[in-house]
């Protein structure tokens, strides 16, 4: 019978296809250095708030897979930390010191100068343009106990539910109209520019996530019937991202379409809806396509952490002359380049660490022999 942990689900698809879009959103970033004319800019605009939906979708899934697979009385924090420990901590500890000590110059807002920054550039997400991502990420793995608790308060009952959703809704738009006063263009932009990384700012993804396992039959419902009207509130939604992103003008700074925004949160939660429809299709018809969704998934976190260092070395080889001249051939080539690099190192170290745990585990199991001093 097949274990839990091997079968494909709505996360996997959602972990694959944010991964997947991640990378072409830092692309874009780099392409815009390089200032493009305004025709261009439009295009990579409307391309960045298409693919906005990395961090909530994330968010969504890692919550959704691990209440499938922790959410049992077997299991235990310290367990469940041992599990994190190879998946999550040990390839964020290797990648952010890749990206401190061998790209230094990816470091965002300012550099580590002594032992002290270098430190909090390391916890921060400041190490590399896409690591505020996981530091957020990682708040979500270490406080899994509460949404435990909370799924066991809850525990199928749907007006317990239906509370924690208007709850966390007004928890969360509350979080918005504050950032959107004081942080986003406000009196504290800059000083308190970290808030976009705590927790709360992406919580109603993952108590969502948390529910879509808890009421997976009725989750479940809503994704295969309610798709078409999903993809009427998508296109109104899109049209409301790129409105106010291009309410700023020109050049098109990305800094300008931030995830903190109730346009934004009803685009993320379509997406989201979307992505599960389909992957929902696929794992009741097509078997074969969802397995290999599943097993490209699993080294879909670690391709995200390490995707920006190879984007980094493509674009200071060839890649930055040819965006120049040929913007979107050079996007479409240094993505499909880090795709497959971003994927195969994830590959790569996945075998590397199993052989070393291995290895490990052979010699801490054959017989010491001590021989005395004649």
């Amino acid at each position: 019978m097949e274990k839990p942990a091997q079968r494909p689900d709505i996360g996997d698809y959602l972990k694959l296809v944010a991964c997947s879009a991640v990378m072409l959103q830092t692309i874009l970033a780099f392409a815009l250095t390089e200032h493009p004319s305004e025709t261009h800019q439009f295009g990579i605009g409307i391309i960045y708030n298409l693919i906005k939906f990395t961090v909530p979708a994330f968010i969504f899934a890692i919550l959704f897979t691990t209440s499938r697979l922790t959410m049992t009385p077997q299991i235990t924090y310290g367990g469940y930390l041992k599990q994190q420990w190879h998946a999550t901590f040990a390839p964020t500890i290797l990648w952010t010191g890749v990206y401190l000590i061998v790209t230094p110059e990816l470091q965002q807002v300012r550099h580590f100068h002594d032992l002290r920054t270098f430190l909090w550039q390391f916890i921060n997400g400041n190490a590399a343009p896409h690591l505020w991502y996981n530091t957020m990420m990682m708040q979500f793995v270490i406080l899994m106990p509460a949404f435990w608790f909370l799924a066991h308060w809850i525990h199928h009952r749907r007006g317990r539910a239906r509370m924690v959703i208007g709850v966390t809704t007004l928890i969360y738009l509350g979080w918005l109209v504050f950032y959107d006063q004081q942080v986003f263009h406000g009196p504290h932009m800059h000083n308190w520019y970290l808030l976009d990384r705590v927790f709360i700012s992406f919580l109603i993804y993952g108590v969502l996530g948390m529910l879509a396992w808890e009421f997976r039959l009725s989750a479940n419902r809503i994704f295969r019937v309610w798709w078409p009207m999903i993809c009427l509130l998508f296109l109104g939604s899109f049209y409301w991202t790129n409105q106010a992103l291009f309410n700023f003008g020109y050049p098109v700074r990305l800094i300008n379409a931030p995830y903190y925004k109730p346009s934004m949160m009803i685009y993320d939660l379509t997406v989201i809806t979307l992505i599960a429809a389909f992957g929902i299709f696929q794992i009741d018809n097509q078997p074969k396509i969802a397995k290999v969704v599943h097993n490209l998934a699993n080294y879909a976190y670690k391709a995200f952490l390490g995707n920006a260092f190879w984007i980094y070395l493509l674009w200071m080889g060839p890649g930055r002359s040819l965006t120049t001249r040929h913007l979107w051939i050079g996007i479409g080539l240094i993505y499909i380049g880090t795709w497959l690099l971003s994927f195969g190192s994830a590959f790569g170290l996945h075998v590397i660490w199993q052989q070393i745990r291995h290895l490990t585990k052979e010699t801490a199991a054959s017989p010491t022999h001590l021989h005395g001093i004649h």
